[in-house]
């Protein structure tokens, strides 16, 4: 069965190039992202990870954990480190788990049930291991996003809906389309106008059910 929103994310042993673990261990209270890739040494791949290593300050500062995926071994992943940090022109400190045996892209339902990867595997075999996952600090699933192989994620959007995710659920609003830290906010449906005035001020009332407003400093 697929992982739905607020589902909690399996607790499995994983085994990576920076040590082997428990997934709500790696958690750790904390917002944690978890991206998978259909293999190492391959172009687009190498390219996103290096995008995940150059934000790497920006993760920090939301105090968010990062992990990766691929379906290949830790002696693989420790060597096409080296490839990601000359892309990325920064090191690459996040683990990535060695998937080898598919168990997290299956219990994550990145892959059929019934999939099954050959001896010498290629990206194709392979290909729809290639998700983003947001999880909560409550090792609850909160978002999650699908790409093709030939399209590179937008790492970007990434960050951009970990700030939404923390923002929502940290200060109780909704946040609107192409969002960014520093717009307005949506007003929940059951906060009554008296209510909202009391909070957040002024307020604009766009259709009875859409009021935005600015987070109080």
């Amino acid at each position: 069965m697929s992982l739905r929103i607020n589902d909690e994310i399996p607790n499995l042993s994983v085994k990576t190039d920076k040590g082997d673990f428990l997934l709500h261990d790696f958690v750790d209270d904390k917002w944690t992202i978890l991206f998978s890739h259909p293999k190492d040494f391959t172009p687009v791949c190498t390219t996103e990870f290096g995008a995940v290593a150059q934000l790497a300050d920006e993760w920090a500062k939301r105090d968010t954990n990062v992990i990766g995926v691929s379906v290949d071994g830790v002696e693989d992943h420790e060597k096409w480190k080296a490839d990601i940090e000359v892309v990325a022109g920064t090191e690459a400190t996040f683990p990535i788990i060695a998937d080898s045996d598919l168990l997290v892209s299956k219990a994550f339902d990145m892959l059929p049930a019934e999939a099954y990867m050959p001896d010498g595997r290629t990206p194709a075999d392979s290909a729809t291991v290639r998700s983003v996952f947001i999880i909560g600090p409550d090792n609850q699933l909160k978002l999650s996003m699908t790409y093709p192989m030939t399209v590179g994620r937008n790492f970007a959007e990434v960050l951009r809906a970990l700030d939404g995710l923390q923002t929502s659920t940290g200060q109780g609003v909704a946040t609107p389309a192409n969002w960014n830290i520093g717009d307005d906010v949506i007003i929940p449906a059951t906060v009554s106008d008296e209510d909202a005035t009391a909070r957040f001020g002024s307020f604009d009332k766009v259709l009875p059910y859409l009021r935005k407003a600015q987070l109080p400093k």
